[in-house]
């Protein structure tokens, strides 16, 4: 009697379920739709700057940082601005600025309508009026209606530049918008701006607005020059009280 023989290994290749393939195909378009920077990619540029519009007049307050490293001979005028801006509105912080020729660094509270100032040489709190150095009501810069947020849907001819990886960590994909933001809408940031600005606009891949550059003519009769606003801490929360 004849033993059996062994059976012979196949050599035919083995199909893969369609219900697999099916599958695995799903899980891969639905791990690219949950991307950020995919979701970005298909919004428009204009669509982007409205969700950083929105995302900023929706925090509670930000770090704020106006700076200037060209402000025009002569002129009087801001060369920096730091600190935190509310929704209440409010700001508390510190104004540098330059008149006739002596550089002052100021600390500024803007609370219910009124901005409050150390000024120089001068004792305690006075109640100032900010258009008198060329500045706006500091706590006007986290309006909706007027302030760095309102720059964004005013601006035209919106492009996007090629993303970036950055932030702290290097963790965040930053992408810059270019665009050109009329002196109606700047004015409301220092009233003594005319004429276009070219604007740079970096946001996150969550719809922060990160930097703002703008440059153009921000004082009457003074040569273009151009300033940098750092957004940072979205989420902060402070009290501002009248000091």
């Amino acid at each position: 009697m004849r033993s059996p023989r062994a059976a012979r290994p196949s050599t035919r290749p083995r199909r893969v379920p369609a219900l697999f393939l099916v599958t695995v195909a799903a899980v891969a378009l639905s791990s690219c739709s949950d991307d950020p920077a995919a979701k970005e990619k298909e919004q428009t540029p204009e669509e982007v700057l409205a969700q950083a519009k929105q995302t900023l007049d929706d925090t509670s307050g930000v770090n704020l940082t106006l700076a200037t490293t060209d402000l025009p001979s002569g002129v009087t005028g801001i060369t920096k601005a730091v600190g935190v801006g509310t929704h209440a509105p409010a700001f508390d912080g510190s104004i540098t600025v330059v008149l006739s020729g002596n550089t002052f660094e100021v600390p500024v509270v803007a609370v219910d309508r009124k901005v409050y100032a150390q000024l120089p040489l001068t004792p305690g709190w006075q109640d100032v009026d900010p258009t008198e150095y060329g500045a706006p009501d500091p706590a006007r810069l986290m309006s909706p209606e007027a302030g760095f947020s309102s720059l964004l849907p005013a601006t035209t001819g919106v492009k996007a530049g090629e993303s970036v990886r950055g932030g702290q960590g290097n963790t965040e994909i930053l992408t810059p918008y270019t665009g050109t933001v009329p002196d109606t809408a700047v004015k409301n940031i220092l009233p003594g701006a005319s004429g276009d600005f070219d604007a740079t606009y970096t946001v996150t891949d969550d719809g922060e607005l990160r930097e703002a550059e703008l440059t153009g003519v921000f004082y009457k009769g003074s040569p273009s020059m151009t300033y940098t606003i750092d957004f940072e801490d979205y989420g902060t929360d402070k009290e501002i009280v009248k000091p």
